[in-house]
């Protein structure tokens, strides 16, 4: 049975935006949609009736209003909803085990455009098994037409970027969109170079002929499963985060893998995870990597 995909929600203009977003995915990819409120007793609240149940009581109307919504523009969509009453980032992560993707709201834009995640958000995308996508407020249907591509950034072997590229042409061949296949290359200290790495170098006729080889064996196997997909292959001089932004107002979604790393107060992802996410003019799809 193929997983459903998931989305957070809370009432909020970002989390409309990420339910929207997610319900024409389901469609796309016909599969069942599930929405989760990870909510929390406010006992600060609790003057005069607003006890617990009173409480859940508004969740309940709220997450209830949102699925009639989303069942009313998608009729035919399998629309479930679940209450977790805990810790959002945790109840988040947990649901994200069993789904396809889980898309969330960004917290919306400050001085400098872009998402502002939040320390939930945060956590969730560095600790789910599964693709998050981040969607802004004024994410609208007509981004993910009139040709806009689905970018997805490759760095490293063909293992490093495998399931960020799966993902990629997985949501092109059910959107029917290019996709732009982006490697960012830069010039290596001299102390890096050895007599090996010199010899592959020279074999394919300098640096750049390198990285365009290089990933173009990254993508062979995902043309040969998608043979219907059209690919763009990007290779750009420069660092990743630079070059995939500078693509970014051609996409319809940015992919990006994530490699997080565990320190003494908690999961973070990579920077350039983190730079796109934050300045990328679509929504961005953070895959972890196999």
């Amino acid at each position: 049975m193929t997983r459903p995909i998931t989305v957070g929600v809370d009432g909020t203009d970002e989390s409309r935006a990420a339910l929207a977003w997610a319900a024409r995915e389901a469609v796309r990819r016909d599969t069942a949609l599930r929405l989760v409120h990870a909510w929390r007793f406010q006992p600060q609240a609790a003057a005069g009736t607003a006890d617990r149940d009173t409480q859940a009581g508004w969740v309940r109307e709220g997450v209830g209003e949102a699925v009639r919504a989303v069942t009313e523009r998608h009729p035919g969509l399998r629309v479930t909803a679940d209450l977790v009453e805990g810790r959002p980032a945790e109840a988040l992560v947990s649901a994200a085990a069993d789904c396809e993707l889980l898309a969330l709201g960004s917290r919306g834009h400050g001085a400098v455009v872009g998402f502002l995640l939040g320390s939930v958000g945060q956590q969730v995308i560095a600790e789910a098994a599964r693709p998050v996508v981040l969607v802004r407020a004024g994410d609208k249907p007509s981004d993910e037409v009139a040709g806009h591509e689905v970018v997805v950034g490759q760095h490293g072997d063909p293992h490093d970027s495998a399931a960020a590229l799966r993902f990629a042409f997985e949501t092109a061949a059910a959107r029917g969109a290019t996709v732009r296949a982006v490697r960012a290359w830069t010039l290596p200290p001299v102390f890096a170079y050895s007599p090996a790495s010199m010899q592959l170098l020279d074999d394919a006729g300098g640096l750049e002929p390198f990285e365009k080889q290089a990933l173009t064996e990254a993508l062979k196997p995902w043309r040969e499963r998608f043979p219907d997909v059209h690919v763009v292959e990007h290779v750009e001089m420069g660092s990743a985060g630079q070059v995939l932004l500078s693509v970014s107002g051609r996409a319809q979604l940015m992919v990006v893998g994530r490699r997080a790393h565990r320190t003494a107060v908690g999961a973070r992802i990579g920077s350039v995870a983190h730079g796109v996410l934050h300045l990328a003019d679509c929504p961005v799809a953070v895959v972890p990597h196999d």
